[in-house]
């Protein structure tokens, strides 16, 4: 019998997983297979996936070109594990990376592979970033999430996730996101006051760390004149600016990185997630060459040269960004889901929607609801999250490459959901 087919023990998850898992609690079946937007369980029921993985699937689930090249590689004996050294996969990968991504966007950056996760892209943008300057502090932004290891910690902001590292975080100090006072106050008239004021009793920063729409804190956007003055605001004050784009990269926003739109260029920007292409492990910092100062293995990690992900990376590349065919896609699929989401406003109080691209969230004044509607649309076979500092959002995170056919049978489940809600 294959694998996939094998009957499966629910009580094995409760008896030997430890507690600390997480989605499984919102999405109680066991899941068995994936191609595209679906993802189908042992009881043979199907679900459209508006989830994603979390933002890793941009290209959906076991995407057949992806798939076939990953195929192919380890068919034909390609390295798997290969620490930093050199390899063809590697090799292929950075000239990819480099003649479809960069040099069009203009950008000169040094790629550092640190490790397979978001948080390892973060933990050495940080490290870097006080290794350059000679300074400790961060200032990093209400509501912001940058992972789950210490220093990722330090400049996250919900405070359930902060409690779980048992020790004090220090050397970050938060500064309200765009919109923090709802624009009453003028979000940089603190930052810039205490940068000023001798007694501010504020460490001058080595960096600023920011996400251009933060998910996991709500899908709160970042205007574009925000973030040009902030990125004003740090170059004058020789502050080093570091985008996470963990998430919000490889297209979620429409341009690959989410930082095009604003026409900034960061110093340091960390990817991981979809730029795996096939949802396989993988990260990378992106340093300016002349704040490359790093000592050979001064910092590093075992699984740092995932060879199989360069090469689905490489590969998904040359598929889907070699043109703006994908990124116009992303842009229209957007509108669409708004569209739906301003319908559903103008049909229910207490209803607001935000989101750029293909990242919208559906907010709830009264919060509980939020996590009502995901749990009735998983039981008309929909997947999708919540997030929020009280868990107020639907958060929807569908594959770019989402059918429309399917994005709006999506989006009809979570109406209905919405519906049976307020009914």
């Amino acid at each position: 019998m294959k694998l996939l087919d094998a009957h499966v023990n629910e009580s094995v998850f409760t008896e030997l997983e430890s507690e600390v898992r997480s989605y499984c609690r919102n999405w109680p079946t066991v899941f068995t297979r994936a191609s595209g937007s679906w993802i189908s369980d042992t009881e043979g029921r199907s679900y459209l996936d508006f989830f994603a993985g979390a933002g890793a699937l941009n290209y959906g689930h076991n995407n057949p070109i992806l798939k076939k090249a990953l195929i192919d590689y380890i068919a034909d004996d390609g390295i798997t594990h290969g620490l930093d050294m050199s390899t063809v996969a590697k090799g292929d990968f950075l000239q990819t990376f480099q003649d479809v991504i960069l040099a069009p966007r203009g950008l000169d950056y040094k790629v550092q592979f640190p490790g397979p996760t978001g948080t390892n892209a973060v933990e050495s943008a940080l490290k870097l970033a006080r290794k350059v300057t000679g300074r400790e502090s961060i200032i990093n932004f209400t509501n912001a999430f940058h992972g789950m290891t210490l220093g990722s910690l330090s400049v996250t902001g919900n405070s359930m996730k902060r409690a779980g590292a048992g020790i004090p975080l220090v050397h970050a100090t938060p500064m309200p996101f765009d919109n923090y006072f709802g624009g009453v106050v003028e979000d940089f008239a603190w930052f810039e006051r205490v940068l000023d004021d001798s007694g501010s009793g504020l460490n001058r920063p080595a960096a600023v760390i920011v996400e251009t729409v933060q998910g996991e804190g709500g899908v709160n956007v970042a205007r574009t004149e925000w973030l040009r003055a902030l990125a004003d605001l740090c170059k004058r004050r020789d502050i080093l600016l570091i985008v996470d784009d963990v998430q919000m990269g490889c297209g979620r926003t429409g341009t690959f990185f989410s930082f095009e739109e604003a026409g900034i260029t960061p110093d340091i920007v960390t990817l991981s997630k979809s730029i795996g292409g096939y949802g396989l492990p993988l990260a990378l910092t992106l340093i300016r060459p002349e704040l490359d100062v790093w000592a050979p293995g001064e910092h590093n990690g075992t699984f740092r040269g995932n060879n199989p992900a360069f090469v689905t990376a490489a590969t998904a590349l040359q598929t889907y960004w070699t043109d703006d065919t994908l990124s116009r896609e992303v842009v229209s699929k957007g509108d669409r889901i708004a569209t739906a989401f301003t319908e559903l406003c103008e049909r229910y109080d207490g209803l607001s929607h935000r989101g750029r691209g293909m990242v919208q969230g559906l907010v709830f004044d009264e919060a509980s609801e939020a996590g009502k509607v995901c749990s009735i649309a998983f039981g008309a076979g929909l997947l999708a999250e919540t997030s929020g500092p009280t868990d107020e959002v639907v958060k929807l995170l569908p594959p770019l490459t989402i059918d429309t056919s399917d994005l709006d049978a999506g989006l009809a489940i979570l109406a209905g959901a919405v519906r049976e809600v307020r009914s």
